[in-house]
């Protein structure tokens, strides 16, 4: 039988959150999905089919795993991974993304023979084809010829050791790494997201590269850091750039081969001269008191849902 409407008022849908839909729905059966705000109905196998949808805006957080310091006690701190940020992305409810959470590179080994490897660089992290950050570049070190192994470049430089220069950063992600010292030949630090490395001068120079700070996890945080050099001949450490970069730690005299600072996990930041780079991180957030979208670690703090991905998976808009 046909149903016939009259006048204006329309018909109104039964609602439900996505949580709350029927428990044995009927083939067809339809009804207005307020998590996702959208029209859908049943179509068998446990799946619904949305109708309508109503875009809304996402904020994100995309980076990428920090590089690896330089091997040994004169190596380059390594550059933060990438950092990409936005504000209201539209996105469609059901729309899937996969999230990529790029892994911090290891430090170069020590060679006993009198040199070291440099550093690995960080991998990408990324939101679908949304955003891609860079991993971070490695930090350089000193081989047994005293020619040096050069920086990588990435989402930010690392840092250079002797006349191999430094690694470059990608502009809109990160910054170039510090210059090594080739009298006395020393390591320069890490670039961050916010500043470049700390050229080496005269004992003054090798620091990180301060990465930038964000909001979007509910409490301000620096992401992204650079890590800092190492010193051959002192026990004192240069600072490690804001955003979890790592501590270069230096040999006293002749001692060599002490382990460096790693940069921190979830952040982004370049190990030390002899630490590994941090992981990376994806935070997404959107206005509401009510989960609409799945995917990561959800929280609700000050009026935003935060989604946070430590590890890779799926956001399901």
């Amino acid at each position: 039988m046909a149903i016939s409407i009259s006048g204006t008022a329309g018909v109104t849908p039964t609602q439900w959150t996505t949580a709350g839909r029927p428990a044995n729905p009927n083939l067809g059966q339809s009804g207005w999905n307020t998590t996702i705000g959208g029209l859908e109905f049943y179509v068998g196998n446990g799946n619904w089919q949305t109708v309508a949808s109503t875009a809304y805006a996402v904020d994100y957080l995309v980076a990428a795993g920090g590089g690896g310091g330089g091997g040994a006690t004169r190596g380059g701190g390594g550059g933060a991974g990438g950092l990409l940020q936005a504000s209201a992305l539209s996105v469609t409810p059901g729309t899937s993304y996969t999230i990529a959470i790029g892994a911090g590179g290891p430090s170069g080994a020590y060679d006993a023979g009198g040199g070291a490897n440099a550093g690995t660089s960080g991998t990408n992290s990324s939101l679908g084809t949304v955003a891609t950050a860079l991993g971070g570049g490695n930090g350089g070190a000193s081989d047994s010829s005293g020619a040096g192994r050069s920086p990588g470049s990435g989402g930010s430089g690392g840092g250079g050791w002797y006349s191999n220069g430094f690694g470059t950063g990608t502009v809109g992600q990160g910054n170039n790494g510090g210059s090594a010292g080739t009298s006395p030949p020393y390591g320069g630090g890490g670039g961050g997201a916010g500043a470049v490395g700390g050229n080496f001068n005269s004992g003054t120079g090798g620091f990180g590269g301060n990465g930038l700070a964000s909001t979007i996890s509910g409490t301000s945080t620096y992401y992204c850091g650079g890590g800092s050099s190492a010193n051959y001949d002192t026990n004192s450490n240069y600072t490690a750039g804001l955003g979890g970069g790592g501590v270069g730690k230096n040999a006293t005299g002749t001692t060599v081969g002490q382990a460096g600072a790693n940069g921190l996990v979830n952040t982004g930041g370049g190990g030390g001269a002899s630490g590994n780079g941090g992981s990376g991180i994806v935070i997404i957030r959107y206005l509401g008191t009510t989960a609409r979208a799945s995917g990561g670690t959800i929280t609700i703090t000050g009026g935003y849902v935060i989604h946070t991905f430590t590890s890779s998976g799926t956001f399901i808009a």
